[in-house]
């Protein structure tokens, strides 16, 4: 996979590409990230990609033709291979289910907002996705656009180690992932349940279902009602 992102601040993602399971992807070859600043199709000597929004009020407004030059030239329009997504609290609210989705593009391009947003001529005439991580705003698209990366990233083919090891993974079902225990089987009083230690996998198994969906009821009941929506 190839993934593009298009940010004023490419070194913000420094960090996040040279650590963890995203370092050893990108070394393995199993995905390439590439960072392009905004600013490089700026208009004028000073680069300038924004400007006041007509009708007054606060702040700046991304504007079209820095956006449009970048996109096209990043892509060379070509939409059947590049999924462009727009990093904007108005997209559709992202998930695991998402995520799988997003996994399976060929070439993903991430576009960082910022200020007040976008032009809305860009959303009109680009093929865009939207995408908002969540019900709060960030200062900028930078760090949505890591959570897709790293959430995209994990669900490629040899990234992880385990082939099956997202298979359990909160999110993954539908419902939250099962309470997990290590060395010392007693702590402080606190004690493993029995039945992991029994060799059972059968009730082991069982007992991890009955576990996710009693924590799903308890901490996110939301998930089970939008399953049974489905």
């Amino acid at each position: 996979m190839h993934i593009a992102v298009l940010t004023l601040f490419p070194g913000m993602f420094e960090g996040i590409l040279s650590e963890s399971i995203l370092k050893l992807a990108i070394e393995r070859g199993l995905v390439t990230v590439e960072l392009h600043n905004l600013r490089d199709w700026g208009l004028g000597s000073r680069r300038t990609v924004d400007d006041r929004p007509y009708g007054g009020g606060p702040g700046m407004v991304l504007a079209p033709e820095p956006v449009f030059a970048a996109v096209e030239e990043i892509t060379g329009k070509d939409w059947e291979r590049w999924h462009v997504v727009l990093l904007t609290p108005q997209g559709r609210k992202y998930t695991q289910a998402i995520a799988g989705e997003l996994a399976q593009k060929e070439k993903l391009l991430l576009v960082c907002g910022h200020y007040e947003g976008f032009d809305e001529r860009i959303r009109e005439g680009l093929p865009v996705d939207e995408i908002s991580v969540g019900d709060y705003v960030t200062t900028g698209g930078e760090i949505p656009a890591m959570i897709v990366i790293d959430t995209v990233v994990r669900q490629l083919p040899g990234v992880l180690g385990n082939e099956f090891s997202t298979d359990e993974e909160s999110f993954q079902s539908g419902v939250l992932e099962y309470p997990h225990y290590t060395r010392p089987p007693e702590f402080r009083a606190m004690e493993v349940p029995e039945i992991l230690l029994s060799g059972n996998h059968a009730e082991i198994a069982k007992w991890r279902k009955e576990q996710s969906e009693k924590r799903t009821l308890k901490r996110r009941p939301d998930l089970l009602q939008e399953d049974n929506e489905k």
